[in-house]
């Protein structure tokens, strides 16, 4: 009989590079689970237990710990030890009373940065699609698999939400436009803030964006790789950036 499906395994070896795990120790790792975010760009939450947080030693220690439902990601309980976590999701473990945000690191990485209780409740995500429903309402798709009708059509593709993970309402509106304060979320320059100076005019995919760093540098990069987090100041806490 035929394979169905695709591989439920995956090798040390061609697992996503930013994942601290030593290549050669062993020969298989945990494949994470369909999920909002792609392969790719997300880690399972056993690897983010053993080699990110360094709470466990095993993945069966980090296994049993989140099947207790000892970890919350966007406020919910997630028992499942596959289940993974990407670009500004919120990790919360509430017994040891510590909370994490998922932001990009130089060099194609990704950190856990420690965040506040009150920061829990929110989070960015970036409109990566719309449609127009009936009844003059449109449907926005979020970076992270979220879909939500929204009264109105003054919401563009690459726009930024604030988004209330409980209720799953939109509390603040980013407009991806020049003035913003953004962060690299891709590319040579990732995990670097600045402020978008301006867009190119490239076709596409193509388009590029120039942005004004805290060091006073000039760096350009693909618009797809900015990710708008505040007008002013920063909606969320960042690395080395004062809100």
């Amino acid at each position: 009989m035929g394979k169905k499906g695709p591989s439920r395994h995956m090798k040390r070896q061609v697992s996503p590079k930013f994942w601290p795990i030593h290549r050669k120790a062993n020969v298989w790792s945990v494949k994470p689970n369909p999920g909002p975010h792609p392969s790719k760009l997300s880690t399972p939450l056993t690897i983010v237990l053993r080699d990110f947080l360094g709470i466990t030693k095993t993945a069966k220690e980090a296994s049993r710990i989140i099947n207790n439902g000892k970890v919350k990601v966007d406020g919910k309980i997630r028992k499942d030890s596959r289940y993974s976590i990407g670009l500004m999701d919120v990790l919360e473990f509430p017994e040891a009373d510590q909370r994490y945000r998922v932001l990009p690191k130089h060099g194609g990485k990704f950190i856990l940065h420690p965040i506040s209780k009150a920061e829990t409740g929110y989070k960015l995500c970036r409109i990566v699609g719309k449609t127009n429903v009936r009844g003059g309402k449109t449907q926005i798709n979020l970076h992270d698999g979220r879909s939500i009708l929204v009264q109105g059509r003054s919401y563009s593709v690459g726009d930024i939400v604030k988004l209330d993970v409980t209720e799953q309402e939109i509390i603040d509106h980013i407009s991806f436009k020049p003035g913003v304060r953004v962060i690299v979320t891709g590319g040579r320059s990732q995990g670097q803030f600045g402020i978008l100076l301006d867009l190119g005019k490239e076709p596409g995919k193509k388009r590029t964006a120039n942005i004004r760093t805290l060091e006073n540098n000039n760096i350009r990069t693909l618009a797809s790789y900015v990710f708008a987090v505040g007008t002013e100041t920063p909606l969320i806490s960042l690395p080395g950036v004062e809100l």
